[in-house]
């Protein structure tokens, strides 16, 4: 049984109904175009739409059934090694550009320099910001220790991360960015999962220095998001309330326009507040460039977990699944894992979570951490 099966016999149920593509795409959640590609053999399905299929078409189990009696396939996720660039960093090469950027730290705009950087998978994104540290001036350098940091980060090189980070704080100290990086930072660690104290103490060493210099609305959301997984829940209303209030006056060059309703939109999601936090997701998602296909995804995952949380419970899992099958390999990163794990984390018994499960199957989750078990959630401690 071959993909071409599965979606000839797809097409036959479909037109057998009298449905057009966009009818059932609308039906079972997913997007017209994906749907097309799986009827052309394209792309091969998963056992959730064939399970939507099979209650919106009639078919009785036909279609999950078909679909089950295709050869096993190599999985779409990737071995570790796989993320590494075609065009490979090693450990060498990264390590001479730490050296070279620790030992010059005191040299084109970088809001100009860095602005298609989004559009660029993590994997193939690192070897371009490792060459362009060599010559770098302060502030550019600052902006580079910043991305590699965050990029390593991704794709599951947490040591060499921390490294980066350090430098990140000395370049962006001494070009006056300390506020930034350091809510950059508390913003990755959550994805990491580190020690949510620590993080507080980075996000309110961001917001401290923000009152020093213009450093836009970051600090505040990294410290909003922070509270709000401590389960500090008083003092995550008040930030959020703070950062609704000043938001849109302190956006700056430190984040893209989405990420302030992202922050919200999150805060609100951890606080139990589903339909007012999906408003900002959707309104996160309008401002997020198309381009920008790893940031888009885990906007949609993020949103996956708030229809959940609003009770929207088939159309959370429905947007959760759709993301991770639809989404090219090259922007399966830690990110977009972390995010999905956290859609998991609020839908773990319903149907369809063993199929999010299955594709949540991944190696960065497979040292010390179990995805979906509740033992390995470390946020919303008190």
């Amino acid at each position: 049984m071959t993909d071409t099966a599965f979606g000839s016999l797809l097409r036959q149920c479909r037109q057998a109904a009298g449905l057009s593509l966009r009818q059932l795409a609308a039906r079972v959640g997913y997007d017209h175009s994906y749907l097309s590609q799986v009827e052309r053999g394209q792309r091969p399905g998963s056992a959730d739409l064939a399970r939507l299929c099979d209650r919106e078409l009639g078919t009785d189990g036909l279609l999950t059934a078909t679909f089950e009696r295709r050869p096993a396939r190599a999985g779409r996720l990737r071995p570790e090694a796989e993320l590494l660039p075609a065009e490979p960093v090693v450990a060498d090469q990264l390590e001479a550009a730490w050296r070279g950027l620790v030992g010059a730290l005191d040299t084109v705009d970088p809001a100009q320099l860095f602005t298609d950087f989004r559009s660029v998978p993590p994997a193939a994104l690192l070897p371009t910001l490792v060459r362009q540290l060599h010559g770098a001036d302060r502030e550019e350098a600052a902006e580079l220790s910043i991305l590699i940091a965050e990029t390593l980060t991704r794709l599951g090189d947490r040591s060499t991360a921390r490294r980066w980070w350090w430098a990140a704080r000395v370049a962006a100290d001494s070009a006056g960015r300390g506020a930034e990086v350091r809510a950059r930072e508390a913003l990755c660690g959550l994805t990491e999962r580190r020690p949510l104290p620590e993080l507080l103490e980075l996000a309110d060493e961001a917001v401290a220095l923000a009152r020093q210099t213009p450093a836009g609305c970051l600090p505040r959301a990294a410290r909003a998001l922070v509270l709000a997984e401590l389960g500090r829940r008083q003092e995550a209303q008040q930030a959020l309330q703070e950062l609704i209030g000043v938001g849109d006056e302190l956006m700056q060059r430190d984040t893209p326009p989405y990420r302030l309703h992202w922050a919200e939109g999150r805060v609100c999601t951890l606080l139990g507040y589903g339909v007012a936090g999906c408003v900002l997701l959707e309104r996160a998602r309008e401002l997020c460039p198309e381009s920008w296909i790893g940031d888009r995804a885990r906007l949609d995952l993020s949103l996956a977990e708030c229809l959940a949380v609003a009770g929207e419970v088939a159309a959370g899992l429905a947007t959760a699944l759709r993301v991770l099958v639809e989404l090219p390999d090259e922007w399966h990163d830690s990110w977009v894992y972390d995010a999905a794990a956290r859609v998991l984390h609020v839908v773990p018994a319903e149907p369809g979570a063993a199929e999010l499960r299955r594709l949540l199957v991944h190696p960065t989750y497979r040292s010390g951490r179990s995805v979906g078990g509740g033992s390995s959630w470390t946020g919303r401690q008190g």
